[in-house]
């Protein structure tokens, strides 16, 4: 009886496993035939602009030209987001064209429920239907969606003399949503740079350089291009004999430029300052913050970021301070870069017998965070 119970178990195991649907036929591979009649197989990634990111198993992704480009046949479900659109809500899905993505004689064809035919100039984004609804959607937590970078550099000298430096940085910026067809929200960064130096020499006092500067920043939009922000930022200067200066900070802000390649923001704000020196007299400052941010990326992976900030202060106007600085970055190997940079600190009362000026140079490299 056992035996004819395992039997029957057997049989029905095996009829079971038999009326399993068969797996759905894995879809065809997308197609892109350029004008010279070259042909890749594979899937298409997005369009931005005047170009198209495709995904080959040969070549792995590749960016090309919609002018190069004479047919696209997909499978992939899309949404063209016209030249210029900003969507802020979920709703706002309802007037964008969604299909079934094709593309012959510079004109997109998305087959579906609504069949459209859009020009490929008059197409700002072309995204996948799925990621598309989930930009829409997508709430983040604050540890997720940060990009930056992470820089270190080093010296090291051993002779009569013996010295030794370090530098490094970090800068974080998290923009929410993430997608530039979204409506920005908020955005908040974090930027952090040291510089520490020992030189020794046989019966002669160590001398040690530290400078160190962090700030924090959260912007809110009420347009594309206007924000307000709050900041913090403090600062530790030795060679200018600053041990500690606290800058608390209230104002607007204005992208002034924003392309794809380069951008320009100018902000001003209402400043609370509190200066401790090393031998003089700590100070209470109220004063303003007038400041601009400028990015630009070139041919090759090579970007540039600049920032200039001028703080003028009222109850003490002997007391204003200022900052330059200014990166290129090189790509040299997937996420590792080369850095050099340039900062100068200029700080119009410091102690006797300390410099205004407090001036960097930086070398170093550069991992990049997406």
């Amino acid at each position: 009886m056992r035996a004819t119970s395992v039997l029957w178990t057997c049989l029905l195991g095996v009829m079971g496993l038999g009326a399993q649907p068969a797996a759905p036929p894995k879809p065809d591979p997308d197609v892109l035939l350029f004008t010279d009649g070259e042909r890749l197989t594979g899937h298409f990634v997005k369009s931005s602009g005047s170009a198209l990111t495709f995904h080959s198993d040969a070549v792995g992704d590749i960016t090309v030209d919609w002018s190069k480009v004479k047919e696209l046949h997909s499978s992939a479900k899309v949404a063209v987001i016209p030249k210029g659109v900003r969507l802020r809500k979920r709703a706002d899905a309802a007037t964008i064209a969604q299909g079934t993505l094709a593309v012959e004689d510079q004109q997109v064809r998305l087959t579906g429920d609504q069949p459209r035919t859009i020009p490929v100039a008059d197409s700002g984004q072309i995204v996948d239907l799925a990621g598309f609804e989930k930009a829409l959607s997508h709430q983040p937590g604050f540890f997720s969606d940060w990009k930056g970078t992470v820089t270190v550099g080093a010296a090291l000298v051993n002779a009569t003399e013996d010295s030794e430096s370090f530098t490094g940085s970090v800068a974080l910026v998290r923009a929410i949503p993430t997608e530039n067809w979204l409506e920005p929200r908020n955005r908040t960064s974090l930027n952090l740079n040291a510089a520490y130096g020992e030189q020794t020499q046989p019966l002669t006092p160590t001398i040690k350089t530290a400078i160190f500067h962090g700030d924090a920043e959260r912007d809110r939009y009420f347009s594309p291009r206007l924000y307000v922000f709050g900041q913090g930022a403090f600062d530790h200067n030795s060679p200018q004999g600053l041990n500690l200066q606290e800058t608390y900070s209230g104002g607007i802000g204005l992208t002034v430029i924003q392309r794809a390649n380069e951008t320009l923001d100018v902000k001003t704000s209402v400043s609370y300052i509190q200066q401790q020196f090393n031998g003089a007299p700590n100070l209470d400052l109220i004063g303003s913050i007038f400041a601009e941010a400028f990015n630009r990326k070139f041919v090759h992976g090579l970007s540039l970021d600049q920032h200039l900030t001028l703080i003028p202060t009222w109850n003490n106007t002997n007391a204003y301070s200022a900052a330059f600085n200014a990166v290129l970055t090189m790509p040299v190997y997937k996420r590792i870069a080369a850095s050099a940079g340039f900062i100068d600190s200029y700080l119009n009362n410091p102690p006797p017998s300390f410099r205004k000026n407090s001036v960097q140079l930086t070398i170093g490299l550069t991992y990049v965070l997406r």
